[in-house]
């Protein structure tokens, strides 16, 4: 019989068979393990990027927040210091709400670079309300350049050191008497006019300059805390350093308030949710991973969040132009209220024999490209050319305005444009738009000091210095 040859096994339809391919892992396994390998991953990336920024120091440049920056901005309490649920807590400087003044700093509190005493007044010291009799009180009002925005810590801010000079020139009238006019005048005309030469002797006591300035405010805020506040502890002069602030406060707004607060009043929840959304968004933003994929970016490299640094009280984080009036009619809507608050404190004032500095905050458009750092170079790039065009002919009118107070109140008002005078400043001068370092803080003082001594409502006037010589 023939026998036909077998066929041969074929292997691989033998492996191929349902009972093998049964015995592969399922497909649900495969899927279950790339679930779990993709938070895995994720976390891996985080801690790399983590480990890059802490290597290369740029986790607080790319988005983020040192805790110098942290340490400045504002925490929102109600006015019984309470959390003000949905409203989204930015930093570690808490205010309160207040109806008066729209908020205030809350006492009693200090981080590594500020302290707050007990009358919520950025000083080191506790100041009561009953003067002592020796004690002459020079209080600074205004937002937070005089605040001392970014400073390391209160005795780098222009308060602090405009006290420290004052009292150096009281130490010096002392020991080198000579050299100051005497506080008798002699009646020969020829000795008069020699004597008259030398510098005038300021009043002799303990000088306090008290920083009550509070990051945000513009003229509105300051108003209400000079009659309300600072009257109450008996000032001897008032310097106002303020202006930019009320530049980019729209003209419908009377004073600085807390952001948002009405339509949180009004629609709690859904500001709530919003809140909630944005915190999230921030805190992707916030972590290694983006931050590590953002530092490799040019458009990420600015060294700190321009915007919201310049204005303390600025939560959306729209570029700085934007806040900028839009046409003239608003540049003399918002320059007239900081005339008139300016005014009425000027007023108010002059009826209690209070002299008032008036003192124009300095800001970058005004610093000559030349004497600019390159890190300000990068601010000033930030800030762009429509801000540039923008702001020097707006801040231009609000500095006439106060030139304008002056000549009517010329016995009570003295203009120190520190806007328009600030080549002599050292370099670098400005962390953002309008915050001071330390060294201009410094040089501030000093401009500050000259004015405030060669004002004869500080002086010790001699004897017979008024006497007619013919």
């Amino acid at each position: 019989m023939l026998k036909l040859p077998r066929k041969p096994r074929s292997y691989g339809s033998y492996y191929n068979s349902s009972y093998y391919k049964k015995s592969k892992l399922p497909p649900k396994i495969s899927l279950l393990w790339l679930i779990l390998s993709v938070p895995v991953l994720i976390i891996l990336l985080e801690l790399l990027g983590q480990a890059y920024l802490g290597i290369t120091g740029k986790g607080n440049e790319i988005g983020g927040k040192s805790p110098l920056v942290k340490a400045y901005q504002l925490k929102f309490l109600t006015e019984t210091e309470k959390p003000i649920e949905g409203l989204r807590e930015h930093g570690n400087l808490e205010v309160k709400r207040s109806s008066a003044m729209g908020y205030e700093l809350v006492s009693s509190q200090k981080n590594n670079f500020l302290k707050i005493n007990q009358q919520g007044l950025r000083d080191n010291d506790p100041v009561p309300l009953g003067k002592p009799k020796n004690e002459i009180r020079i209080f600074i009002l205004g937002g937070s350049t005089a605040f001392g925005q970014l400073n390391p810590n209160n005795n780098a801010t222009i308060a602090h050191q405009l006290e420290t000079r004052l009292k150096q020139r009281v130490i010096q009238q002392k020991g080198s008497a000579a050299k100051y006019r005497p506080d008798i005048f002699p009646f020969f005309i020829p000795s008069r006019q020699q004597l008259m030469k030398l510098p005038a002797k300021i009043r002799e006591g303990n000088y306090r300059v008290i920083n009550a300035a509070v990051p945000g405010y513009t003229s509105g805020n300051e108003l209400t805390q000079f009659a309300l506040k600072i009257l109450p502890y008996q000032p001897d002069l008032i310097v106002v350093l303020d202006g930019y602030g009320d530049i980019l406060l729209p003209s419908n707004t009377p004073q600085t308030d807390i952001p948002h607060i009405d339509e949180f009043l009004a629609d709690a929840q859904g500001h709530f949710r919003n809140s909630l959304n944005l915190s999230f968004n921030q805190w992707v933003q916030n972590t290694g991973l983006v931050k590590t994929v953002n530092s490799f970016s040019s458009s990420s490299k600015t060294i700190l969040p321009i915007s919201q640094t310049s204005l303390p009280i600025n939560n959306d984080g729209q570029p700085l132009k934007t806040y900028l009036p839009q046409d003239k009619d608003e540049v003399k809507s918002r320059v007239n209220r900081y005339k008139d608050n300016h005014k009425q404190l000027i007023q108010l004032s002059s009826r209690l024999g209070i002299p008032v500095v008036l003192a124009i905050q300095p800001e970058i458009t005004s610093r000559p490209v030349e004497k600019l750092s390159s890190q300000e170079k990068m601010i000033r790039d930030y800030l762009g050319k429509e801000y540039f065009e923008k702001f020097p002919p707006a801040y231009g009118d609000l500095i006439k305005a106060s030139q304008q107070l002056q000549k009517a109140f010329p016995k009570n008002v003295k203009v120190v444009n520190l806007y328009n005078s600030n080549t002599a400043f050292p370099s670098p001068m400005f962390s953002d738009a309008v915050h001071l370092t330390d060294k201009a803080n410094t040089v501030l003082a000093e401009k500050l000091y000259h004015s405030i001594i060669a004002w004869e409502k500080i002086q010790i006037i001699p004897q017979n210095f008024y006497l007619k010589t013919n």
